[in-house]
């Protein structure tokens, strides 16, 4: 049974990769995403649990969320209206449950699918073959899901242009980014286009996507005030992607158990770093 998840924002946009934005995905423009998640920061501070919880569904209130952290770039996310996405869906690290959603990227196998459960409904790839811009604007339940197209490099240092996307899921007024396989930063055109965004899904490698700098730079560009870190290999790679963050004024907190629930009124009022627990590759 899925216990809770999420959904965000807005029409986006093709981006070329450290290029400036094209034309936004959807029938309206920019200001139509912001509208969809405004610039705002929640103010009232953030409570963390004592110790692991596990929440089961019917706790998930009206205006609440849940977030849980399968593994690598895979999160589950589900709404109080019983709407369950996979992000970044894949045939090595897959939540228990079959979600109504699954959204994938192609930079590598381990984020996509090419056999998903046939028990879902929306499969959304998060690229085309021809390398135009995907757009999706879709309303599932009390989820409304959006997307950034963005540059990928290829194996010989090239350029994909399209083949990632920033998937944006909205649902109880939280907005959260889910960032896949992200390999530039993003332009103000792009962070325009994006709006508020309450909550970041971050690969923090290093490598295979952005260098720590070029991640700092697009988290503190978002100015989330929650942000968990997803795609490190181990401990290592996640303490060096920690200690320059939380210089830069982010408190960081660790979990025992994989999953949140989220709302407007419990957002951190300073940002901050949540790290919870999932497979790592």
């Amino acid at each position: 049974m899925t216990r809770f998840a999420t959904a965000c924002l807005l029409t986006l946009a093709s981006l070329l990769a450290g290029a400036t934005l094209g034309a936004t995905l959807g029938a309206s423009p920019a200001a139509a995403q912001a509208d969809r998640c405004p610039k705002l920061v929640a103010k009232i501070p953030f409570i963390a649990p004592p110790g692991p919880r596990v929440v089961p569904a019917a706790f998930v209130a009206e205006r609440q969320v849940g977030l849980t952290y399968i593994g690598h770039s895979t999160f589950l996310i589900e709404t109080a209206g019983g709407v369950s996405v996979a992000t970044d869906y894949n045939d090595y690290v897959r939540p228990a449950v079959v979600p109504r959603v699954a959204t994938m990227n192609r930079a590598h196998s381990t984020h996509y699918s090419l056999n998903p459960d046939p028990g879902i409904e929306h499969v959304l790839k998060g690229w085309r073959e021809d390398r135009d811009p995907v757009r999706y604007d879709l309303d599932v339940g009390d989820l409304w899901i959006g997307n950034l197209p963005t540059n990928i490099r290829d194996w010989e240092g090239g350029t994909i242009r399209n083949g990632n996307s920033i998937f944006i899921f909205r649902a109880a007024d939280i907005c959260i980014a889910h960032l896949g396989h992200l390999h530039h930063t993003l332009t103000q055109e792009d962070l325009g286009a994006l709006g508020r965004i309450d909550v970041v899904l971050a690969p923090v490698d290093g490598s295979y996507t952005l260098d720590v700098d070029g991640m700092i730079e697009v988290l503190k560009a978002l100015e989330a005030p929650l942000v968990i870190p997803m795609h490190y290999f181990n401990e290592g790679t996640l303490n060096q992607f920690l200690d320059r963050f939380a210089s830069s004024q982010y408190l960081v907190e660790r979990r025992e158990s994989p999953e949140l629930v989220i709302s407007r009124e419990t957002l951190p009022s300073k940002p901050t770093v949540i790290v919870l627990p999932g497979r790592l590759y």
